[in-house]
């Protein structure tokens, strides 16, 4: 009997974890583990019940196509209003993608307009003044990115001024994640 080198039991051990990976997950999404629990028909549909905010509510909504570092414009980060009161602003930022997501609001300094922070080599751009962000799973504040079919929030309060609301995991800024808010 001829043994495989190597190799090539390297190569069947990869496939076979990649199958039995894939198989797993099929499984837990048809038994309503998965992204899409029980088999609900709309994706946007969030898993959290977020408290009552205080100030003004600003709903964000962050989507994609279900592939990270996408080129520009696959990504999606939306928010209802574009301009809102100083104060208390409360974000509700939901995940209608398929991967994590996270949303940052920074100030817009003179006539700098969203979309052209520099991004780095990391495929992020500088956090420097970020008053606060939403990036925890059916919570408040810093996490490690909201889940699909979640949220997450943030209440801050704001000064008059502009603002970028963004998404800084590596790629999701050039994919196109980011929006203006004026604060009046």
């Amino acid at each position: 009997m001829k043994t495989l080198s190597r190799g090539m039991q390297i190569l069947i051990g990869a496939i076979a974890t990649v199958l039995l990976a894939a198989l797993s997950m099929a499984g837990i999404t048809l038994l309503g583990g998965g992204p899409n629990p029980g088999g609900a028909r709309n994706p946007g549909a969030t898993r959290c019940a977020a408290p009552s905010f205080a100030g003004t509510v600003v709903n964000v909504t962050t989507t994609d196509r279900g592939r990270p570092g996408m080129m520009r414009g696959g990504m999606r980060l939306s928010a209802d209003r574009a301009t809102v009161v100083h104060g208390k602003v409360s974000f509700l930022v939901t995940n209608a993608g398929s991967i994590p997501h996270e949303m940052l609001v920074v100030p817009l300094a003179g006539t700098q307009s969203a979309g052209t922070r520099p991004v780095g080599r990391d495929g992020r751009v500088d956090e420097a003044g970020s008053l606060g962000e939403a990036s925890a799973t059916c919570a408040d504040g810093e996490g490690e990115g909201i889940l699909p079919s979640t949220a997450g929030w943030v209440t801050l309060d704001l000064p008059p001024g502009r603002y970028e609301l963004f998404c800084n995991l590596q790629g999701h800024y050039l994919a196109g994640m980011y929006t203006e808010l004026t604060v009046t």
